[in-house]
């Protein structure tokens, strides 16, 4: 499970958590809780996508155009951050500046997935041989759906939902 979640698709956290999550809350607390578990999940995908900030900080390096100064420091910057943003999105008290920071994060960092499509980075490998600009097909919507993610768990809950299947 960590090989998949920080080395393969630690997107894959947000699911298999949210349903773990809410499970959990039902069978404790007799409600889904979707938001939180929302939360939880995203802070756990967070977690591992710090932590690949420094397991894969050359690769990460290959992101940022040369011109940029300290791209492995911004790259380590990076991961502290991330992982300092998935423990506030759990504090009720910053858990919204923590989601409007987080949403932020991942429009800053989009130009850098796209710069490192069109150079091919494989970002596990540090080397030039990545998908090439077929990724995007796939990390653009992805990081709009991290976005309106965080919007709904973190800044603009919504209340009363009622549940497709009820345990």
């Amino acid at each position: 499970m960590v090989e998949l979640c920080i080395k393969k698709m630690p997107e894959a956290i947000l699911p298999i958590v949210l349903i773990i999550s809410m499970i959990i809350f039902k069978l404790i607390r007799k409600e889904y809780e979707y938001a939180l578990s929302a939360r939880i999940a995203m802070a756990l995908m967070l977690v591992a996508t710090g932590i690949a900030h420094f397991v894969y900080s050359k690769g990460m390096t290959l992101m940022i155009p040369a011109f940029i100064p300290c791209r492995e420091e911004l790259v380590w910057v990076t991961g502290i951050f991330e992982i300092v943003l998935a423990v506030a999105i759990l504090i009720p008290r910053f858990q919204k500046k923590a989601g409007w920071m987080l949403i932020l994060f991942f429009v800053l960092i989009l130009p850098a997935n796209i710069y490192a499509a069109f150079e091919h980075v494989n970002m596990k490998t540090a080397d030039f041989t990545g998908n090439g600009t077929s990724y995007l097909w796939y990390r653009i919507p992805l990081q709009l759906f991290f976005i309106v993610w965080v919007y709904f768990s973190c800044i603009r809950i919504p209340y009363k939902i009622k549940p497709v299947i009820d345990l």
